[in-house]
């Protein structure tokens, strides 16, 4: 048994879909980072309803592909951290921590919904 359930794991995608968005512009950062974290927002916010899980709206995207995409997103943003390390305001700590927890979320997650019987209702 893995850490997250898949739906606990769906709170955090919509959490993560927020904090992506809100955090540079809270932060004050520059447009290119902002911009990054905008359309990694908006990609995490479209891939999670399109999964099957709990909180998915169009359940077509297999729990293992989402998970596969949180992990590349967790090495974009662990890229990022370093390519925009002198935006200042801590941006390559942030970035860095957001990489690594998406990384971990995607390796400690179930793979199929925990619902008893979800996954075969939603094929």
């Amino acid at each position: 048994m893995k850490l997250f359930s898949t739906k606990t794991h769906g709170v955090l995608d919509y959490l993560a879909a927020i904090v992506l968005f809100a955090l540079p512009r809270l932060l004050g950062w520059g447009d290119n980072v902002t911009t990054l974290l905008t359309i990694m927002a908006l990609t995490t916010l479209v891939y999670s309803l399109a999964t099957r899980y709990e909180l998915g709206l169009f359940k077509v995207l297999p729990m293992k592909g989402h998970l596969l995409l949180d992990g590349l997103s967790g090495v974009l943003l662990v890229g990022a951290s370093f390519l925009f390390q002198n935006d200042g305001n801590n941006v390559l700590i942030i970035l860095l921590l957001l990489g690594l927890f998406e990384i971990g979320a995607a390796l400690l997650t179930e793979t199929e919904p925990s619902t008893a019987g979800y996954a075969d209702r939603t094929r």
